[in-house]
């Protein structure tokens, strides 16, 4: 089934942890995991999330502030702590802490009310649920006990308790798809089964009968997703097919106090840019505090995001995937008819800045957010070979803080050369 073609064109999503950590600021469910905490401990923050000041209509403002086109949240992590009101147990926002807000809820009718897209991020994995370490995928050597909430010790798997988690399982999917429609599925925690014992066959099917236009992200082991998500690192060679870079706005997902290495507006355009070049879309993940509150820096570098990409608009909605490596020292697009070319320059040049390899006369130049044309010549290029195409950038005043765009609008659909073979 084709992909949807508004992921393709959307850009930019915010990914949004939001959960029970926030209350310690402590990593989401890998930290009684990995044993930096007791898992009792952890799910003590149930007593003190509040959730007292979230404004779900505060966030849908600033999502589409920063340009972006989509949202996914965290509807239930690694911990199971569900952020909706399920029918399935007892271990979610609405029935185990004191704020009684159906968080979910209230996120989908904000994000609904500014026009983007729905998404939701689910834990196909669920380290506490009784019946979730139960059987041990095929490929575990006996002799390697594994963590204990994931995996049970070798010869004490219970096949029995495993169909009770995959009814669990099952069940709180579809009260997700059945409540709330989401245009995009998030999945997560796959690595841990194989997929015949997830049998994603069968959750896919799941899927299409109820969302049939639903978007699935590929952590769905088998192959039964539309795209893939690297994570935290622009791919050097990008996929061919669609995809999605999720990073973090400074190293954790969620809330965590002592974490200020925040990346810088400059950093935050350039991963932009590197992924829409690339052909990709940007998940770029904030991490509320416990009361719903985003931290201001956070804030403020989706605004100035939003900002940066206002003013370059058409370099970034309905462009596709630029020049490849080699052509262009920087990030590109192209046009959705194909001739103009988008050139995102990430340092001051000294100069000029050169495009190679490419066939079409350049009709003109011009740096986006401020008009100012530029100069272009074409130098060298002999026997069908094209040579240098030099865009003079000595307009120093026209350049932008964060990234500047020069846009060359050519003389028909963008054709590149692509190899030479001597005679």
């Amino acid at each position: 089934m084709a992909i949807q073609p508004w992921f393709g064109e959307a850009k930019l999503g915010i990914f949004i942890h939001y959960g029970i950590y926030a209350v310690n600021g402590i990593p989401e469910s890998w930290s009684f995991f990995n044993g930096q905490i007791s898992h009792e401990d952890y799910l003590l923050q149930l007593d003190g999330f509040t959730a007292a000041n979230f404004d779900a209509d505060a966030w849908a403002e600033l999502f589409e502030a920063a340009g972006a086109r989509y949202a996914v949240l965290t509807s239930k992590h690694h911990d199971g702590v569900a952020l909706y009101d399920t029918a399935a147990n007892d271990l979610s926002t609405v029935k185990a802490t004191p704020a009684r807000r159906d968080i979910v809820t209230e996120y989908v009718d904000a994000i609904r009310r500014r026009g983007l897209k729905v998404g939701l991020y689910f834990s196909h994995l669920d380290w506490s649920h009784p019946d979730y370490a139960s059987i041990r995928p095929a490929r575990m050597p006996a002799e390697e006990r594994g963590n204990p909430y994931a995996v049970p010790a070798a010869g004490e798997e219970d096949p029995a308790a495993w169909e009770r988690f995959l009814a669990f399982h099952r069940a709180q999917l579809t009260e997700i798809m059945d409540r709330f429609a989401p245009d995009l599925l998030w999945f997560d925690g796959d690595w841990e089964r194989d997929p015949e014992q997830w049998r994603m066959d069968e959750v896919r099917s799941l899927i299409e009968a109820k969302l049939p236009a639903a978007v699935i992200n590929g952590r769905m082991r088998g192959g039964f997703g539309d795209y893939s998500t690297p994570e935290q690192g622009v791919p050097i060679v990008p996929p061919d097919g669609p995809w999605e870079l999720c990073v973090t706005i400074n190293e954790s997902w969620g809330y965590q106090h002592d974490d200020h290495a925040y990346k810088s507006v400059r950093q935050l355009v350039r991963l932009f840019a590197e992924t829409i070049g690339g052909g990709g879309n940007l998940l770029l993940d904030v991490g509320p505090r416990e009361d719903g509150t985003i931290p201001e820096e956070q804030v403020e570098r989706l605004r100035e995001l939003g900002d940066w990409i206002r003013r370059h608009e058409p370099a970034i909605y309905g462009t596709t995937r630029g020049l490849p490596l080699g052509a262009f020292y920087g990030a590109s697009t192209v046009s959705a008819d194909r001739r103009k070319l988008y050139l995102f320059v990430f340092d001051r040049p000294n100069d000029y800045v050169v495009v190679r390899g490419l066939q079409n006369k350049v009709l003109s130049a011009t740096i986006l957010g401020s008009g100012v044309t530029l100069r272009t010549q074409r130098q060298g290029g002999h026997a069908g070979l094209p040579g240098w195409e030099y865009v003079d950038s000595d307009s120093d005043t026209a350049l932008d803080r964060d990234c500047t765009v020069i846009e060359l609008e050519l003389d028909g659909e963008l054709e590149l050369f692509e190899h030479h073979t001597r005679d």
